[in-house]
């Protein structure tokens, strides 16, 4: 991430931009926040493209078939808004925490088979629902694939179709795009000026220029110049070394130069996974653990740009934060957010008040605290779900939190009972989720009644890579209604050394869809975490 630039603008429609992400053939991409702190992904086109009416008018269509594809692909981050009136068109999707794959190789080398393997599938479903909305993704290269702990996004489809639209060419009549991961009928289609040579086929030879180059470390083509390279795309076979011999056949079949004889992405996909399909194999733990460590610290950046950049003062650019701001001030100042902004990951704030705990009820001795900036990174880098750092609740200029943010909300005042209702006790299972949007792992929740000041169960959440274990127990403080808060404190001889935040928190349990779910919500001096937990079965 860069910072912004004095020609860039501070705000794109409803988004605040904090940093630039990348810069592509088709524009710029900003990392940005909504009103309701969700982080964002936005693209702006550059300006020739802007002119070309042809080009906003195609740009509209793409982005509205988009929307479809992100509502119904697995593996695609979603369009969220755009804008093809704007002066400069511009488009914003779910941001995803993790690197692009050239860069991934870039920093690791080759990637496992089984990372191939879960990368091909998932990213081969994301092409069929491209192709059953009637899209050819076009731009299919390492670029648009970007990596998340819970499997491969495939992004920008349909948009390069936009971008052709505005008839742009290179010099040697070739289209934007790139010519290593182009498929023979889009080179001889775009010198022959016959954009409809273009198919779904297209989109499985990229692909499998993808797969070679994730299982190499280079792609198929290797053309010292663009002319040579375009030359062996169209006439010579690909260079399939280093690719590990149980994925060269389905490779090689996907480069096929005639469309006809490649499989479809669908048996690409079952190829890869079976007929299971890829979230299986995305399940198991996918990715190579120095990529895992990378998104962690990208994470972390996360938390760092919330604290380090200020908000735009009447629509000014960003800028650094002059000074930390306690707890209490990020509560109460207005200035800790600005005006119609609220930032994804918040400074932190007090936990909201809650009913106290009776006089009886037990104290427990303070533990060390670590920071929570080292405490996210260590649970980051393992993929863990340690109880207490991972959804963060966010302060409005008033103090109170955004809609549709994970809050806890104050119980009527009713009359304090003493035991946990039976509606409670069980076992209860369910998924954490972090509010930077990467899995928060596997929670089982024990609960085996008890009265307030009492020890009434356990939680043991599992990471997303099924490595390491945080238990906490829970001491019961209130029941109201149909709510029950405790304070849970990390069992050290039950959880994995090291990787598990040690200082007390505060749970809240909400009974909700007739007793049959669950609603989880961690609170912690400085963040916390949600889930909906079900009963097993």
């Amino acid at each position: 991430m860069e910072p912004l630039a004095s020609d860039d603008a501070p705000v794109v429609g409803a988004y605040r931009l904090l940093r630039r992400l990348d810069r592509g053939g088709m524009g710029r991409v900003y990392l940005g926040r909504s009103a309701g702190g969700r982080t964002v992904a936005v693209k702006v086109v550059h300006p020739q493209f802007a002119v070309d009416e042809r080009f906003r008018a195609r740009f509209a269509r793409e982005v509205a078939a988009a929307r479809l594809v992100g509502g119904s692909g697995a593996f695609t981050a979603p369009v969220l808004d755009a804008d093809p009136e704007a002066e400069l068109p511009w488009v914003a999707t779910g941001y995803v925490a993790g690197p692009d794959l050239r860069r991934a190789v870039g920093e690791v080398g080759p990637l496992p088979v089984r990372t191939v393997r879960a990368l091909g599938a998932g990213l081969a479903e994301a092409l069929v629902a491209v192709h059953g909305h009637g899209l050819v993704h076009r731009d299919v290269k390492p670029s648009n694939v970007l990596l998340a702990v819970d499997g491969p996004r495939l992004i920008d489809f349909g948009i390069a179709r936009a971008v052709d639209a505005a008839g742009e060419l290179t010099a040697t009549g070739v289209s934007l795009g790139s010519p290593a991961y182009m498929s023979p009928e889009q080179v001889l289609g775009a010198e022959a000026g016959d954009s409809g040579a273009v198919g779904p086929a297209t989109d499985v030879f990229s692909l499998g220029a993808v797969l070679a180059y994730a299982a190499a470390g280079r792609p198929p083509f290797p053309g010292e110049s663009l002319t040579q390279l375009l030359y062996q795309v169209v006439h010579q076979a690909p260079s399939l070394a280093g690719i590990p011999q149980e994925l060269r056949p389905l490779v090689a079949a996907m480069l096929a130069k005639e469309p006809a004889a490649r499989p479809s992405p669908g048996e690409v996909a079952r190829a890869l996974a079976g007929d299971g399909g890829a979230a299986p194999l995305v399940r198991a733990g996918w990715l190579p653990p120095e990529v895992v460590e990378g998104i962690g610290r990208r994470a972390v950046e996360l938390l760092d740009l919330d604290l380090d950049v200020a908000p735009p003062p009447d629509g000014g650019a960003a800028g650094p934060v002059p000074a930390p701001v306690s707890a209490p001030a990020a509560a109460s100042s207005p200035a800790a957010v600005p005006p119609g902004f609220g930032p994804a990951i918040p400074l932190p704030v007090p936990a909201p008040a809650l009913p106290p705990a009776p006089p009886a009820a037990p104290t427990v001795a303070p533990r060390p605290r670590r920071g929570l900036r080292a405490a996210l990174a260590a649970a980051l880098v393992l993929g863990l779900a340690g109880a207490g750092v991972y959804a963060f609740t966010r302060p409005d200029t008033d103090g109170a939190a955004d809609a549709g943010d994970p809050v806890v909300e104050e119980s009527p005042r009713e009359p304090v009972a003493q035991e946990l209702p039976e509606e409670f006790l069980g076992e209860w299972q369910g998924d954490l989720t972090l509010d930077i949007g990467i899995p928060g792992g596997r929670m089982t929740l024990t609960l085996e009644g008890g009265a307030v000041g009492e020890e009434t169960g356990y939680a043991s959440t599992k990471d997303v890579l099924g490595i390491s274990t945080c238990v906490d127990r829970m001491t019961l403080t209130s029941v109201s209604g149909n709510e029950a808060v405790f304070d849970a404190l990390l069992d050290t001889e039950q959880s994995t050394r090291g990787t598990c935040v040690t200082e007390e928190f505060r749970m809240v349990l909400r009974l909700d869809g007739e007793g049959q779910v669950l609603r989880y919500t961690s609170v912690h001096p400085d963040s916390g975490a949600q889930g909906v937990l079900n009963r097993p079965g």
